[in-house]
């Protein structure tokens, strides 16, 4: 189990747009070089990012990219399924057979994996990293 390097950048580009200011709009080459990143493969993210509602894309010289309104609420959760997609991480039992006891608990921990990507907000690791500043 293994999230591709965009679904990082991703994480990443949500927790720098949360401490820069969410009211303010960042270039995507500020972005890119934060992360030492092309401008055109974070450019692809980002556009994943505003297409699930989590950032708004603003053209021209003092455009770039921000936070939407609800930005306290996305968890990583969402962050994921934005770049992942919304499937199953684990490919379950050979014979899809709802009785496979080995089924059974891939679901169980998935489920409880979700359940804490859900409850991690972003906002809450700004906050962790403000503190420990």
């Amino acid at each position: 189990m293994k999230y591709s390097k965009a679904t990082n950048y991703a994480l990443h580009t949500m927790l720098y747009l949360v401490n820069v200011t969410p009211e303010k709009h960042v270039g995507v080459q500020q972005l890119a070089t934060h992360q030492d990143v092309s401008t055109t493969y974070l450019s692809k993210i980002l556009t994943k990012l505003a297409k699930a509602g989590m950032v708004e894309s603003v053209s021209g010289a003092n455009g770039g990219y921000k936070l939407k309104p609800n930005w306290e609420d996305i968890s990583f959760l969402d962050i994921i399924q934005a770049i992942e997609g919304p499937t199953s991480l684990f490919d379950y039992c050979l014979h899809h057979d709802p009785n496979c006891l080995i089924q059974k608990v891939i679901v169980s921990a998935e489920e409880k994996m979700l359940d804490e990507l859900r409850n991690q907000k972003i906002v809450d690791i700004a906050k962790q990293m403000a503190g420990a500043q």
